[in-house]
C-alpha cells in the first residue's frame, strides 16, 4: 500500500511539474488556446496589433488586416490584442462581431515590449527572432505593413 501511495504522489508531481513546465514554456495564448511563444516564430515576422471596440481608427483598419492576414498569413504571423481586459467570450463575441480572420490573443504572459501602448492603434513589429524591431501608430493598411516588413528585412 505505501509503495502504490509513493507511485500514485510521485505521477501527481510529475504531471504537476510537466504543467507548470508547459505554463513557463508559454508567452501567450489565442482564443483557440493554442499557445505560443514569441521567440518559436518559426523564422516568420510577427505583427502584433492593439484595438479596442471603442477605438474608431481600430475598427475602420480590421478589414485591412483581415486583406493582410489572407495575403501573407502564410510567411507573416498575425495576432490581434485587446486593449481591455476581456473575458474569452467577451473576445470571442468581438472577433465575430467585427469578422476578425486572425488569431486574437486571450492570455498575455509576457511582452516583449515594455508596456500597453499608450494610443490606439498601435502595433508592434517583431523579427524572427521575437524581439521588437519597430512600434506603428494609428491605422495601418495591409501595403504599408507589408512595406515595412519589407524595409526591415532588407536591413
Amino acid at each position: 500500500m505505501k509503495k502504490l501511495l509513493i507511485v500514485f504522489v510521485s505521477l501527481i508531481a510529475l504531471a504537476l511539474g510537466f504543467g507548470l513546465n508547459q505554463y513557463l514554456a508559454t508567452d501567450f495564448e489565442v482564443l483557440n488556446g493554442k499557445a505560443h511563444k514569441w521567440r518559436s516564430s518559426e523564422g516568420k515576422w510577427t505583427v502584433v496589433n492593439y484595438f479596442a471596440e471603442w477605438c474608431a481608427p481600430c475598427l475602420r483598419e480590421l478589414p485591412e488586416l483581415n486583406d493582410f492576414h489572407h495575403q501573407y498569413g502564410t510567411s507573416i504571423r498575425l495576432f490581434a490584442v485587446s486593449y481591455d481586459t476581456l473575458s474569452v467570450d467577451e473576445l470571442l463575441g468581438l472577433k465575430q462581431k467585427y469578422d476578425i480572420h486572425f488569431p486574437v490573443i486571450s492570455l498575455l504572459k509576457t511582452l516583449p515590449w515594455q508596456q500597453a501602448p499608450s494610443s490606439l492603434p498601435t502595433t508592434f513589429i517583431l523579427d524572427p527572432k521575437g524581439a521588437v524591431v519597430t512600434q506603428l501608430k494609428g491605422e495601418q493598411s495591409a501595403a504599408k505593413l507589408k512595406q515595412t516588413i519589407d524595409k526591415l528585412q532588407s536591413l
